[in-house]
């Protein structure tokens, strides 16, 4: 049995740490929730996860499973920080690990898995959405306003693929400006109310997109542009993979481009028109992969 000093200790470490999150952190809101784990390698993960400078402070007692979460509300929310956590392994009151992170989590971190999480939040959106579709009922503005919201990626899509067009008409000119309005859209897309597969894809790419989005935007030099294209199409493929689709997405490859290393783009348009030469090679490229 522990020292009663002991575990006296280790609650006065406890209380300094948050009391000290909440000193680093503005418009400070506090959570206590459940996290799976065992040992201080599993703190160390679970508190790396979801800490985030000046805006989350995770505090785990591998006693106790308890966590403090610490955050400033007005950038982030519970949500936000628990699937941080989950895509790091760790399984919470309201998000399950992929299996693939938690089986890479070290022997003595792997946890018994007791938890059952129904997404409840993610089901009772999609629910209110399919109700508002199944009836002839004109939507309120504040409904627009939420469904807006809810729409998640579909605004990033759409202009990826108005973008695509462009570039396959090859004007540099406009592909700027649908660029410019990829990056709004990007910035827009509420993670937190993701789908977890989504959430999970947008975490790893969505800097990347960023960029590319922002380089394109910043140039009318249509090589520039392609260039950035390319890397963009590869990371919007892995979201696109993850995300439910109105129509089949052709996932096309130009085998010339980039010295002939190749290069893919998607399309909702079957018959292949390439974007990366555009009337000079139009029909250049052929379909590898259709996502349904």
């Amino acid at each position: 049995m522990k020292n009663p000093i002991y575990k006296i200790a280790i609650g006065i470490c406890f209380l300094l740490s948050i009391t000290l999150a909440n000193g680093q952190v503005k418009n400070a809101a506090t959570e206590t929730v459940t996290i799976l784990g065992n040992c201080g390698m599993c703190k160390t993960t679970i508190e790396t996860a979801g800490n985030k400078n000046k805006v989350a402070e995770v505090v785990w007692n591998k006693d106790t499973k308890m966590a403090t979460l610490t955050f400033d509300s007005s950038k982030t929310n519970q949500s936000e920080i628990l699937k941080r956590i989950a895509l790091a392994g760790y399984d919470s009151e309201s998000f399950l690990a992929p299996e693939a992170a938690y089986a890479k989590l070290p022997g003595c971190c792997q946890y018994d898995r007791t938890f059952k999480v129904a997404a409840a939040k993610e089901m009772k959106m999609d629910m209110k959405m399919e109700m508002k579709q199944g009836h002839d009922m004109p939507m309120k503005k504040s409904d627009t306003a939420e469904a807006n919201q809810e729409q998640g990626l579909s605004p990033v899509f759409d202009t990826y693929f108005l973008l695509t067009e462009t570039l396959v008409k090859s004007d540099s000119k406009k592909a700027a400006t649908l660029a410019a309005d990829l990056l709004t859209a990007l910035n827009a897309v509420k993670m937190e109310a993701l789908p977890m597969k989504e959430h999970m894809v947008w975490m790893k790419v969505v800097k990347n997109l960023k960029e590319d989005a922002e380089h394109i935007s910043e140039t009318q030099d249509i090589k520039h542009q392609r260039d950035h294209y390319a890397t963009l199409s590869t990371r919007m493929y892995d979201l696109m993979k993850v995300s439910s689709t109105a129509v089949p997405v052709y996932y096309n490859n130009c085998p010339m481009y980039n010295k002939g290393e190749g290069a893919k783009w998607l399309s909702q348009n079957k018959s292949i028109q390439n974007p990366y030469y555009g009337a000079k090679m139009l029909s250049c490229g052929s379909t590898v992969d259709t996502i349904k």
